[in-house]
């Protein structure tokens, strides 16, 4: 039983490393080469796992494997637009100026109850304003709203915006965030003064942030026992 645990857990290290190490998409965004991949390296980690009878090298080696086959792929993937198309496939119009492209819906094998519910999770719930649906090689669709029922935006007024730039975490669960204060050019003293505002230290702190504007948001962390 020790040594099935410990070989599920060298086996998951393993299998998280090489996940890691093919980047960061989601399994929705997974080119189908990527999505593969990913399907062998599960069965392969999975057999030796539980047999003990079987080597671990019988399930890393062809792990390894797979991962140097996708780093080639991916490799042959940027630089030639042809094996791009081969691998990955090239997006379809499944709506194109409102009208609904049937022979591209059956070409994919997608029904307009399909479509209808691939443009609700877009929150589009009239089809009627919707100007192009393409379904992208990753299987997700984007959708691009006629003109006259898009969102507006502050562009169309003639209104520049203020530059915002991003929030930075300056404190999570307590501990304090160092290079995020780095790169603000901020110190230890500075972040605990204006916590100190807010009535806390840095450390008694579930979450501290500050945005582009300099605005705060700072939250207590909840007493033990409570």
């Amino acid at each position: 039983m020790l040594i099935i645990f410990i070989r599920s857990i060298l086996l998951y290290i393993i299998v998280l490393i090489v996940m890691r190490l093919m980047g960061k998409r989601e399994i929705g965004q997974l080119q189908p080469f990527e999505l593969a991949i990913s399907i062998m390296i599960a069965d392969l980690a999975s057999t030796p796992m539980a047999d003990t009878g079987i080597p671990l090298t019988n399930g890393i080696i062809p792990i390894l494997a797979l991962l140097v086959m996708h780093l080639v792929i991916s490799i042959l993937n940027i630089k030639s637009i042809k094996a791009r198309q081969i691998l990955c496939g090239k997006p379809s119009i499944l709506i194109y100026r409102g009208k609904i492209n049937e022979k591209n819906l059956k070409k994919e094998r997608f029904t307009v109850n399909e479509l209808e519910e691939r443009l609700r999770g877009n929150n589009i719930v009239n089809i009627g304003d919707v100007e192009y649906a393409i379904l992208e090689t990753s299987g997700q669709i984007t959708v691009i709203q006629k003109p006259n029922k898009r969102t507006t935006i502050p562009e169309d007024f003639g209104i520049e915006p203020e530059y915002e730039g991003i929030a930075y975490d300056l404190v999570v669960d307590g501990i304090v965030m160092y290079e995020n204060l780095k790169i603000l050019k901020k110190d230890y003293d500075w972040l605990k003064k204006q916590v100190n505002k807010f009535g806390i230290l840095p450390e008694q702190a579930l979450l501290v942030t500050i945005d582009g504007k300099g605005n705060f948001f700072c939250q207590k962390k909840e007493e033990k026992g409570l």
